[in-house]
């Protein structure tokens, strides 16, 4: 099985190793979750403001079949931020799943109105 890969940037601060070893690692929960992801990208962004509570961020896209999930989050720790944005993930994936597998098993007849009658 080939994972789908994982693209991890920084805006306005350099990623270390260790950053993008422990996006990597959280992400692969995500793909474990959900084979059908077909790309991962991950910005890290650094904001300074006098508001030290969200001097970092985190934002994440999920490109999937369907809409994509987008997800963003501020704290004042990095890794913090990255923690909360992957389980905010994980829960909006599961969610969908779940959705998706309530249609598949109890589908609606769909009301064409007008359209579907002779004319």
């Amino acid at each position: 099985m080939t994972s789908a890969p994982i693209v991890v940037s920084g805006v306005h601060m350099d990623l270390t190793d260790a950053l993008k070893e422990t996006v990597c690692a959280k992400v692969e929960r995500l793909l474990r979750h959900n084979p059908r992801i077909i790309r991962v990208l991950v910005e890290l962004v650094y904001t300074r403001c006098s508001d030290h509570s969200r001097e970092f961020g985190a934002q994440i896209r999920l490109e999937l079949p369907g809409p994509d999930i987008v997800v963003r989050e501020e704290s004042d720790d990095l890794y913090k931020s990255i923690d909360i944005l992957v389980d905010k993930v994980d829960r909006q994936l599961r969610r969908r799943h779940r959705l998706d597998k309530e249609k598949r098993n109890h589908p609606h007849p769909t009301d064409l109105g007008d359209l579907g009658r002779a004319a």
